[in-house]
């Protein structure tokens, strides 16, 4: 498996991450009625499905989606969520697919089913450099934060020898989003932030601010990115393994990656 390396600078669609999810392209993302496919994300997971300053919906799970469903002319809609009830969404049957920087893990394939594999990805903890913490040892006593719902503080509970363990009342500060999550951790509310490394890294790029903080890595185990479907779904399981596969095969995968990580970060 590839390891992602480092975000690209300078993309040509500048964002403001503090957007909020409406926008002049808000109706045109959201027409589920006459969508075949919905996907449900979390929209303010950059680079993988955020808005830009304009409002609309990009990034390179948007990209990608988009170009798997439209090999076989599948209308496709975007629709916001709570990240922390996604699993509920899908099964509900409000959303089609989670397709948004979505890990796989042997706890929700309980609940879905998963794609194959398509990009790698890493659980950072990210420290303000004037804090004097460039260590997950040193977050002993620290307040540490996390995005509910996500990957990192599933990781955090259930190996809890690495950080839960060692933080303040045992537990992490949560949030709805790592866009409120970086707004506390540069007040100082928190000492810590465990993290995706795709997000961490684009959004400290981004923002020129990558030489104010430290990227820690962490002992929890590498994360698959997929894509989460209702295990009955089989046909649309198969419409995305085979598009995926198609884009890889064609160059068009490779094109998206490089635009939105400099490299290609599809999985070997």
């Amino acid at each position: 498996m590839k390891k992602l390396k480092g975000i690209v600078l300078g993309l040509a669609s500048v964002f403001l991450l503090g957007a909020c999810s409406s926008g002049g392209n808000e109706q045109a993302d959201n027409d589920t009625e006459n969508a075949d496919v919905v996907i449900g994300l979390d929209d303010t997971f950059v680079p993988m499905g955020f808005r830009d300053d304009d409002g609309n919906l990009t990034g390179f799970d948007i990209e990608l989606a988009k170009a798997v469903f439209a090999l076989n002319d599948t209308e496709v809609a975007f629709q916001p969520i709570d990240w922390s009830m996604k699993e509920n969404e899908l099964n509900n049957e409000t959303i089609d697919a989670i397709w948004n920087g979505y890990t796989q893990t042997p706890e929700r394939e309980d609940e879905v089913a998963f794609s194959d594999p398509y990009m790698n990805n890493s659980q950072l903890l990210v420290t303000s450099k004037d804090s004097g913490i460039n260590s997950v040892e040193e977050m002993d006593g620290k307040i540490l934060g996390a995005q509910e719902g996500s990957s990192g503080y599933n990781s955090f509970n259930n190996d809890s020898e690495v950080l839960k363990d060692r933080v303040d009342s045992e537990d992490a500060t949560l949030y709805d989003s790592f866009n409120e999550a970086f707004i506390d951790l540069e007040s100082g509310r928190i000492d810590g932030l465990l993290i995706d490394r795709v997000y961490a890294e684009y959004y400290l790029n981004q923002n020129e601010k990558i030489d104010a903080f430290n990227l820690i890595e962490t002992p929890y185990e590498d994360e698959n990115f997929a894509v989460g479907v209702r295990p009955d779904d089989e046909e649309l399981l198969q419409e995305i393994n085979d598009g995926i596969n198609e884009l890889q095969e064609n160059g068009e995968f490779a094109e998206i990656s490089e635009k939105w990580f400099g490299e290609d970060v599809s999985m070997d």
